[in-house]
């Protein structure tokens, strides 16, 4: 389902991550089109082709002329990467710089991890 809260062709490259990320969509596996996308979300085509292709430009796609897009063999490397970098940028600096105004040693922050499980 999309929504107002970022850009609808980013919602379809996520969706497209997320699926390849969860196992849904595998590798070398067919994705659906632009066509498929803007029919099923009720969008424009060009905004559906515009999120599949940035993910052709990362590595994650590839074209094959007259068939369709396709997962590549490195795409579940790529997003793995990507996403651990985004974790890392938008959790654990921002965890390590309140926990240093808290004066929050990294051993109890490790043990709060733990505590968790």
């Amino acid at each position: 389902m999309l929504d107002d809260s970022k850009p609808i062709f980013i919602q379809i490259k996520e969706q497209l991550e997320d699926s390849i990320l969860n196992g849904s969509i595998q590798i070398g596996e067919r994705v659906p089109s632009t066509n498929e996308f803007a029919q099923h979300h009720k969008i424009n085509p060009a905004t559906a082709g515009k999120g599949i292709n940035q993910l052709v430009d990362e590595g994650i796609l590839f074209k094959k002329r007259g068939v369709g897009m396709f997962v590549t063999e490195t795409a579940l490397e790529i997003l793995l990467d990507k996403r651990k970098q985004q974790f890392f940028d938008a959790y654990i600096i921002p965890l390590k710089q309140e926990a240093s105004k808290l004066h929050i040693p990294k051993e109890e922050i490790i043990r709060m991890l733990k505590e968790e499980e």
